[in-house]
């Protein structure tokens, strides 16, 4: 066990039983793509799990936040956080628009709501929270801001599968949300990506433009993209679903051993649990404090990997630190970000990993 290779996280897949028997009736259609009889029911089981109004599969959950953004119209300047995956600050480029970045709060890592009003001039037409590890952003006061200013709201909710917020499914939030269904998610489709909003008309012009703004055999009324989820992704996004309570109820139990034997230690900051979210324990970040633990993040990270154990600086760096970006943003202006991004760390979470490999790691740390 002690030379057994860990990684940060590990994809959930079905028994390979399972997954044959629910794509022979694939390769008996040949329909592999195109909105096939597994596109459809995946799309309305989501429906139901997800307890929303209106869902649009994709290939990925990057290309569906380039098309929430595309289609919601916007110019001008969007309000984000920079403690964020690549592909939020990149699907706002990429539409022509330029992010704005307002800090995060310290306890949740979510954006900074009492910020953004002070970042809002003439130019802004969106705000783009993102939902971090599970922590669901203060979705009212954000509703309050976007109203105010009638602002569009957009959430990245890559990290909030199946979460609610007293007893609300987390898509139903904002004008639209976007899932990521990545091999390393809670849920996943291989690759894939999700949807969700309100209205029976943005759902006609979401599923137009994700494949090539093609309405019928011989009409093309938008530029669209090809970006359609394909009927082996469907397929395993099924099966998966089946077993997803399980694995949550099982990602569960580590979480509360990790927080058992971390809790309470000078320099160490775990994750802030809210009682009125039902969580999916998707990641388990601690931030390292080095001048109270003794120890930095980098440093116990190297003392996780020198055992075979691959933890993740994420998110670090900060996307307004990227090459990309870094000429046209300085990352000290938003300061907890920055904190944050240089002490935290992901530590190994997954279904199946070992109770007692999570005392190993957790021994590992604690290590002087």
């Amino acid at each position: 066990m002690d030379n057994e290779k860990i990684l940060v996280t590990q994809s959930s897949i079905p028994e390979l039983e399972e997954y044959v028997e629910e794509i022979k009736s694939i390769f008996e259609t040949k329909w592999l793509t195109n909105m096939g009889e597994k596109h459809k029911k995946l799309e309305k089981e989501l429906l139901d799990y997800l307890d929303v109004e209106q869902i649009s599969l994709f290939t990925n959950g990057h290309m569906a936040l380039v098309s929430a953004i595309k289609n919601m119209d916007l110019k001008g300047e969007v309000i984000t956080t920079p403690f964020t995956f690549a592909s939020t600050t990149h699907a706002i480029v990429q539409n022509g628009l330029t992010p704005v970045f307002c800090d995060i709060n310290p306890q949740d890592y979510t954006i900074d709501v009492d910020k953004i009003e002070s970042l809002i001039t003439k130019d802004t037409c969106a705000i783009l929270p993102v939902h971090v590890y599970g922590n669901i952003c203060d979705t009212e006061k954000i509703e309050q801001i976007a109203k105010k200013y009638n602002l569009k709201v957009i959430y990245d909710a890559a990290h909030a599968f199946g979460e609610k917020i007293d007893g609300v499914g987390v898509g139903n939030f904002g004008d639209i949300s976007m899932f990521s269904f990545h091999a390393t998610k809670v849920f996943n489709t291989i690759e894939g990506g999700a949807l969700t909003y309100k209205g029976e008309e943005l759902k006609r012009k979401i599923d137009f433009y994700k494949n090539f703004g093609i309405n019928g055999p011989e009409r093309v009324i938008d530029v669209g993209i090809n970006s359609k989820m394909n009927e082996l992704q469907a397929a395993m996004g099924i099966c998966n679903l089946r077993h997803i309570a399980e694995n949550i109820q099982k990602r569960k139990k580590i979480v509360e051993r990790y927080r058992e034997n971390l809790k309470d230690i000078d320099g160490i900051k775990l994750n802030d649990l809210k009682p009125n979210i039902e969580y999916n324990y998707s990641y388990f970040p601690v931030v390292f404090n080095q001048e109270v633990f003794g120890k930095s993040r980098d440093e116990v990270a190297e003392q996780l990997a020198a055992h075979n154990i691959f933890a993740r600086k994420y998110f670090y760096p900060l996307t307004n630190d990227f090459e990309c970006y870094k000429d046209k943003y300085n990352s000290e202006e938003t300061p907890n970000a920055k904190v944050i991004s240089n002490r935290v760390l992901t530590l190994p979470l997954y279904a199946e990993l070992p109770i007692e490999q999570v005392d190993r790691i957790c021994n590992i740390i604690l290590k002087k």
